[in-house]
């Protein structure tokens, strides 16, 4: 039987056939519209995603269900020993508290992260997780890793429109008219566990530079300097907008000298409440520098 399979959600922005070519199982988000059940990258694209939104269709986000998460599961331990499961960050979602609560059923055989990501940075865990897997930590240590390093990571997102905010009640009607007509960007940002406003510009260039400025600041601050660049992830998300994201990658790595940027669509499930056109820029430090401050974990695995 194989040792650790690693488990995360579409809220990566993974693909299921990245997944497949990565070696990891990636369980499809589901979607409410007008009354009916669709799961994002199976039975909506996102190209038809967006059609909807910008049609103001009625959609809704929603958990997976239990029946589903316990079938992926079952199916799954059939083959692997234990299960590193990685949902979206409970300050978004309840999916962690749902999974934490039916992993007490499987004996220790399935340990849900709580490591407070989503988007790119989620994305990076599970690859995170496989890279520790393949290098023969167990799944219990895989976890406590990636929750010591849960609040190393930052997201900065570029909105090109106020209509979402305002239509799921995040900004009031008049706020968005003010917005709109000045034709001001805001900048919202992911630190952990929650979506919160960050800047306004009111170009979209200002507004790219506002993000590149404030992941240059947590890299300085946080991350260790520019001197420790090579240890530090860097991702860009969009929805819709993967033109303007390859485009970003250049400035990316003109100033921050990093040749390789991973590029991914934002997840649906924030896509609901910010709508196409949105550019992210995120970092995350990358894995092996986290661990060689806790030699104990490392000890812990299989030589």
């Amino acid at each position: 039987m194989k040792k650790v399979r690693i488990i995360t959600d579409s809220n990566s922005g993974m693909t299921l056939e990245e997944g497949d070519r990565f070696g990891i199982k990636v369980l499809s988000m589901p979607f409410i519209i007008d009354g009916k059940t669709y799961y994002e990258n199976v039975t909506l694209t996102q190209s038809e995603f967006y059609d909807m939104l910008g049609a103001d269709t009625d959609i809704s986000t929603s958990q997976p269900s239990i029946p589903d998460i316990k079938k992926c599961w079952e199916e799954e331990l059939s083959e692997y020993e234990s299960i590193v499961h990685i949902p979206m960050s409970s300050g978004l979602s309840g999916s962690t508290s749902t999974a934490m609560a039916l992993a007490d059923d499987y004996d220790g055989r399935v340990q849900v992260v709580d490591n407070q990501r989503i988007s790119v940075t989620q994305y990076q865990s599970a690859l995170d997780a496989l890279e520790l897997a393949n290098a023969g930590m167990s799944a219990e240590n895989i976890k406590r890793v990636l929750e010591e390093v849960k609040f190393e990571s930052s997201i900065y997102i570029k909105l090109e429109t106020l209509k979402y905010l305002k239509k799921g009640g995040r900004i009031t009607p008049a706020a968005a008219a003010v917005g709109t007509a000045l034709r001001l960007k805001p900048v919202l940002q992911i630190q952990g566990e929650k979506l919160d406003a960050f800047s306004i510009a009111r170009t979209g260039k200002q507004a790219e530079k506002k993000m590149l400025d404030a992941l240059e600041h947590d890299i300085e601050t946080r991350f260790g300097g520019m001197d420790n660049i090579e240890n530090i992830h860097i991702e860009i998300a969009h929805t819709a907008n993967e033109e303007a994201a390859h485009e970003f990658k250049n400035q990316i790595t003109e100033r921050f000298g990093v040749k390789e940027v991973l590029i991914a669509p934002l997840s649906l499930s924030i896509a609901c409440h910010i709508g196409p056109g949105s550019l992210a820029i995120a970092c995350s430090r990358e894995i092996n520098d986290s661990m060689s401050a806790h030699s104990e974990l490392q000890k812990t695995m299989v030589v």
